[in-house]
């Protein structure tokens, strides 16, 4: 039920570092009623355009600061609390076109009492001002 809201609406757009475009973001929030330490999101994979993204590829921001996929694995500090819209960053020279673009997002999630690691995933048709 809340893998509909994990993809925001807003956020979406290309990033640009020292006057070149390096990627683009998408702001993705938890499908989980509570907030998790980072080191229990096993995983966040993007999609663009039904092409696979990289893990490499891909960084989380929260709260001014930022962490690869490994480095998140790692961190026991930090939470991602409920609502709480994160800033998926993608390195991608040259970013994306303008116009729409579907992307998929899924996030697989470590939930202490669950036998099993739940992956949830939605699609979404986003749109890069040009």
């Amino acid at each position: 039920m809340m893998d509909a809201h994990m993809l925001c609406d807003d956020g979406f757009e290309n990033v640009v570092e020292g006057g070149q475009i390096t990627g683009f973001a998408l702001l993705a929030r938890l499908p989980y009623y509570r907030g998790l330490g980072l080191s229990m999101v096993e995983d966040i994979a993007v999609t663009v355009d039904g092409e696979a993204v990289p893990r490499e590829a891909i960084r989380l921001q929260l709260r001014g600061r930022s962490w690869s996929l490994d480095e998140m694995e790692r961190c026991f500090d930090e939470k991602w609390n409920f609502g709480e819209k994160a800033r998926v960053v993608v390195a991608r020279p040259g970013g994306l076109s303008a116009g729409e673009h579907e992307i998929g997002l899924a996030e697989r999630l470590r939930i202490s009492y669950l036998p099993f690691v739940p992956t949830t995933q939605t699609r979404k048709r986003l749109r890069i001002a040009g």
